[in-house]
């Protein structure tokens, strides 16, 4: 059983202000999401919190966290996750990728890596049955 399922009240306690501001920029992974909703549904404290926070940040009471959030200060571009898909990152730019992916758990760039690991493998593929069809072809050719 995790935190989340085995002391639900507890935990909603525990939601800081930048985690209810990333889930309202969706930018959450999808278990922390859904145990803030769930905890949104049964606790109207957390729901007024929710409203205070997303009041102030609306009046523009940003502070350098919640900027640094919202511009994505810390997500890689997507020529640096291609970069890390092929492997040509060092090993600490490597980790810190990982790390922001795995553990942060950036849906923004999830769906970035996502997308570019299957464009990728597209392309491999679309290589490989050109190549296939040249040599089944290439002794027919004059």
């Amino acid at each position: 059983m995790t935190k989340f399922d085995s002391n639900r009240s507890a935990f909603r306690n525990e939601f800081s202000d930048a985690e209810l501001l990333a889930f309202l920029d969706e930018q959450l992974g999808a278990k922390l999401s859904a145990a803030i909703e769930s905890a949104l549904r049964d606790d109207e404290a957390l729901r007024t919190r929710l409203t205070q926070l997303r009041g102030q940040n609306l009046a523009g009471l940003h502070t350098i966290g919640a900027i640094w959030r919202q511009e994505r200060l810390s997500c890689p571009d997507r020529e640096t996750l291609r970069r890390f898909l092929l492997g040509e990152l060092p090993a600490d730019h490597a980790g810190y990728i990982r790390f922001h992916l795995s553990e942060i758990g950036c849906r923004v760039c999830n769906a970035n890596h996502d997308d570019l690991n299957q464009a990728m493998r597209d392309e491999q593929d679309s290589t490989s049955r050109r190549r296939r069809m040249f040599q089944t072809s290439a002794g027919h050719l004059k």
